[in-house]
């Protein structure tokens, strides 16, 4: 709570758009009772930084390699309790790309690079059209397994059970290519920003190993790091 406060209180300062997300709704900034420990100044300041800086790179990029496309991302921090390490892609109601990044990312990043390149690997989904992709490969998979399960004789109950199983495995399909697609793509805007993108995919050695297991949704650390030095190496 503290770190989100010192975030907010930064963010006020810096006009920079970081707004929390949760179920209760954004938890309004207060002034700490007491002092902020100075890791978590340290990682709010970062955080906004990096935002500043990372932000406007994004949405040029986004709108070099895109049509018709809502560039106007919105970076927030997803302030509900308890929640791991992580930072993910998604879009409002009205189709505005957010970026959001849980409070314990924020901490736990260590150093600009890292908070850099985790944004730009976020930022590549949106501009290479991943949610739209991967809900076309569900429906997909949908339509597959639930035609085999009606071929095959199965009633209405087995039918949906196929509907739904097929949507996993079309959604998981090519998900691995597009973590690879996004962390090159994610390496170019990092560099772009003025940030070290090897640098900042070093937290791939300090996470656990998904290794290459069939339908896993992440490559292997390995192969990620790969790209990113392939990729930075041609920029």
């Amino acid at each position: 709570m503290r770190a989100l406060m010192a975030l907010g209180l930064i963010a006020g300062l810096s006009a920079c758009e970081v707004v929390p997300v949760g179920t209760s709704g954004p938890t309004p900034v207060t002034t700490p009772s007491q002092p902020l420990p100075s890791s978590a100044r340290t990682s709010a300041r970062s955080f906004v930084q990096v935002v500043n800086t990372l932000e406007p790179v994004a949405e040029r990029e986004c709108r070099a390699r895109t049509q018709n496309v809502n560039c106007d991302f919105n970076i927030v921090v997803d302030d509900r309790p308890d929640q791991p390490a992580n930072a993910y892609q998604t879009l409002d109601r009205q189709g505005r790309p957010i970026i959001a990044f849980t409070l314990a990312l924020i901490a736990d990043a260590r150093n600009e690079d890292e908070l850099a390149f985790v944004m730009g690997h976020e930022a590549a989904h949106h501009i290479a059209g991943h949610i739209a992709r991967q809900q076309q490969n569900a429906v997909a998979g949908a339509v597959i397994f639930a035609g085999l399960a009606t071929l095959s004789g199965g009633d209405a109950n087995a039918v949906r059970s196929a509907q739904e199983l097929g949507a996993q495995v079309g959604a998981r399909s090519y998900s691995k290519d597009f973590e690879l697609e996004a962390d090159a793509l994610g390496t170019v805007i990092t560099k772009k920003a003025g940030y070290n993108p090897l640098r900042g995919a070093a937290f791939f050695t300090r996470i656990p190993d998904p290794g290459d297991k069939f339908l896993g949704t992440h490559p292997p650390n390995a192969s990620r790091i790969e790209v990113v030095r392939k990729t930075a190496a041609g920029i």
